[in-house]
């Protein structure tokens, strides 16, 4: 199988290799060691503010999330979400869970967040902004940096969930002032599912430290002081932290994150030349690296979705909901070639030939 879509990824072969070893013991000095090379890449890569720190969690990145709601805002905040998809609207129920008071920006699926829209919360005492900086649902990229000006404005507490986002688009975490980035070991990482990773800038710090949460798990306090000595509070997914390791040091060697985004970047703008004349239509009007969003104009998305799998051996990645019979997702990242999509292109070309569409 070739897989588009966007989690799990198609991995290397050297992480595969590593997912196939025996699982060490993991409270010794040696794996203290890979973990605190593991916060010093995650530091370096999100280009993280100094003396910012980041935790490892045995969770999907939606645990993540949680994590941070629950640890940094409480019912005596006011918090602004950006909802355009899926993922946002998972903040929103988040929040709804854990009586924090919110208002969503609700937007049409596909579309950007314009700064006129964004304007209009100004200066009305929200005390935090929740955001999916790639929207994966429809695959629309919202821009960080005119976000983060208006969190600065109003003193906001700026969290950005860049699950598919890291490494795969543009983002500087000390630039866009973020105070706290989410992403997860199954994107760009390319590693199994399983591991989600929390950055804290030195202000996300101080708000967890200062937080009184009730939870044993997803007590951020527990986590950031296991990690400094490169350890975690509980037994982690062991192996797919040193899979992460392994996929951190790949990125360093071919250059570092601007050239893993670069990559990502290239292959999503083979993909997207390619079905050009295909019956398509994209779906975002600002489109992300890491997945094309697109909506088959002539065939229902989901039966293209099973067409590809069952009888070409490709997977892409289908949608839920009410897009699901409408929209579909390729995605451009983990170990993925142009000729994997020249691969997929030519399947689809030939469904067309067969008349399905």
């Amino acid at each position: 199988m070739i897989n588009f879509t966007v989690g799990p990824v198609m991995a290397s072969n050297k992480i595969c290799e590593i997912g196939a070893e025996q699982v060490p013991y993991f409270r010794t000095s040696e794996f203290s060691s890979i973990m605190l090379e593991n916060e010093q890449y995650m530091l370096e890569f999100a280009k993280a503010p100094d003396n910012s720190k980041a935790v490892f969690m045995t969770c999907s990145s939606t645990g993540s999330m949680e994590a941070v709601v629950m640890n940094c805002f409480s019912e005596k905040d006011k918090v602004l979400i950006i909802n355009g998809g899926s993922f946002g609207q998972r903040f929103v129920e988040i929040c709804q869970i854990h009586n924090i008071p919110y208002a969503a920006i609700e937007l049409e699926h596909g579309r950007k967040l314009t700064k006129e829209k964004l304007y209009e919360y100004d200066g009305m005492g929200y005390t935090g902004l929740l955001v999916n900086i790639d929207e994966t649902s429809t695959a629309v990229l919202y821009d960080s940096l005119m976000i983060g000006e208006f969190c600065r404005k109003n003193n906001m507490f700026f969290v950005c969930d860049c699950v598919s986002a890291f490494l795969a688009d543009p983002f500087d975490m000390a630039k866009c002032g973020a105070d706290v980035m989410i992403t997860g070991s199954q994107k760009v990482l390319a590693c199994p599912p399983g591991v989600s990773i929390i950055v804290l800038s030195p202000k996300g710090v101080d708000r967890v430290k200062s937080s009184n949460v009730k939870s044993m798990y997803f007590d951020l306090k527990d986590a950031l002081k296991n990690q400094e000595r490169g350890q975690t509070p509980f037994t982690p997914a062991v192996g797919i932290l040193l899979q992460i390791n392994a996929r951190l040091n790949e990125i360093k060697n071919f250059g570092g994150a601007d050239a893993e985004v670069a990559r990502v970047a290239a292959q999503a703008k083979d993909f997207r030349e390619k079905i050009k004349y295909l019956p398509f239509e994209l779906v975002s009007e600002s489109p992300a690296n890491g997945v094309t969003a697109v909506h088959p104009v002539t065939a229902n998305a989901y039966d293209i979705f099973l067409w590809l799998k069952d009888e070409y051996n490709i997977w892409i990645c289908p949608n839920g909901g009410d897009m699901k019979e409408s929209v579909f997702r390729v995605g451009h990242i983990g170990a993925l070639t142009h000729e994997d999509n020249t691969t997929l292109v030519n399947a689809l070309k030939d469904l067309q030939k067969r008349g399905l569409l």
